[in-house]
Parts: structure tokens; sequence; C-alpha cells
């Protein structure tokens, strides 16, 4: 299956992406950060494990299919299917989801924060006791700067959050700087002599 360019949704020229994790889309020019499970450039056939005859290993969750190897961590057998192979050594999946023992290491990046919903809700939350505000906008648009070039979760997702929290933190940021002015200059009116 093709990867598709983050900005046109054209398929990504998979040798760029066998070697390494960006490409430019042949057809926009965008430069995308991808990154692909290596089994996506594997030319070998799908797993097809086969029946297990009378007096073989079974696979733990497969009893009809044959045993090829034992998981590292808590020794059931798995088939062909099952085994997961990861820096040399052959897990079940149960360990792997469970991260058992050395098995933590197969667990990468399954979630992620939302950064661009955090920076709308910060600002937004922040109305119900409104001085705080004065820090939210500000702290709001900084994570929107610093978090705008990350991906922003697992699944593809837009940016108008971000942008929407930019339009709120501005206007925050504008409100205040008025109320400040305005307060200044009445402070400043009160205190000059008569």
């Amino acid at each position: 299956m093709p990867v598709p360019c983050a900005r046109c949704d054209a398929p990504l020229p998979h040798w760029e992406l066998a070697a390494g994790d960006t490409a430019v889309c042949t057809t926009c020019t965008a430069p995308n950060r991808v990154r692909v499970f290596p089994v996506a450039f594997d030319d070998r056939a799908a797993a097809h494990p086969e029946s297990a005859l009378e007096g073989e290993a079974a696979c733990y969750d497969h009893p009809s299919k044959k045993a090829v190897a034992a998981c590292s961590q808590c020794g059931k057998f798995v088939c062909q299917l099952c085994a997961v192979d990861w820096a040399g050594e052959t897990w079940c999946p149960s360990c792997v989801a469970a991260g058992a023992g050395k098995a933590k290491a197969a667990n990468l990046d399954t979630s992620r924060t939302l950064y661009d919903s955090v920076a709308l809700i910060l600002p937004l939350v922040s109305l119900i006791l409104y001085p705080f505000t004065l820090v939210a906008a500000p702290g709001s648009l900084l994570l929107t700067i610093m978090r705008w070039r990350r991906p922003l979760s697992i699944v593809r997702r837009n940016r108008w959050r971000f942008i929407l929290a930019i339009l709120v933190d501005l206007a925050m940021i504008v409100g205040w700087t008025f109320v400040i002015i305005y307060f200044a200059a009445g402070f400043k009116s009160f205190k000059a002599p008569q």
C-alpha cells in the first residue's frame, strides 16, 4: 500500500522512504517526514503457518498450527503468524502487548499528547477564572509555536486547532493589553496634580 503525501495525498516515492524517514512528493514537491515499518519494503510473502501434525509442538493461540519458536519471555510456543521478532529474540503477542520484561522495548509510540487540542482548550478553560487568561493565552501561544512542526497524532489530523488557538490567544493578549493601557492611563490621570 503506498504512503500518501500529507499535502496532496499522492503516493510518495518508496525508494526515498526505504532510504530514510523523509520523502519529497513528486506531485507537489512537499517534504514529508514518514516512519514506515520495514516490513512494508519486504518482498517476502505473507506468513502462512503450517498445520501441526500429530506429535509436533503447536502454537499456544492457534492449536492447529505448527509452532516455529518459543517466546523468549514466557516460553509459550508460537506459530509463524504469532511470532514477533525483535532485536534477535522472538516474543509472543501477549508479552509484547503487556510490555513484559524485555518486551517493553517493542512497545513503540502507541499514543501522543494532542498538543493542538491542549493549545485550544487551555485559553478557553481559563475563561472560567478570567484573570488566568493573562498567563494561559501567552502559554498557549508559546505551546502552539513550539509544537507546530511536530507530528500531531498517530492518525492524520489537521492543524485547524492550532490556528484557532492562535486566534483565541491573540484576541486575549490584545484584550489584556487594552485593559492594562486603560488602567495605566486612568491611574496616571488620577495621580496628575491639579
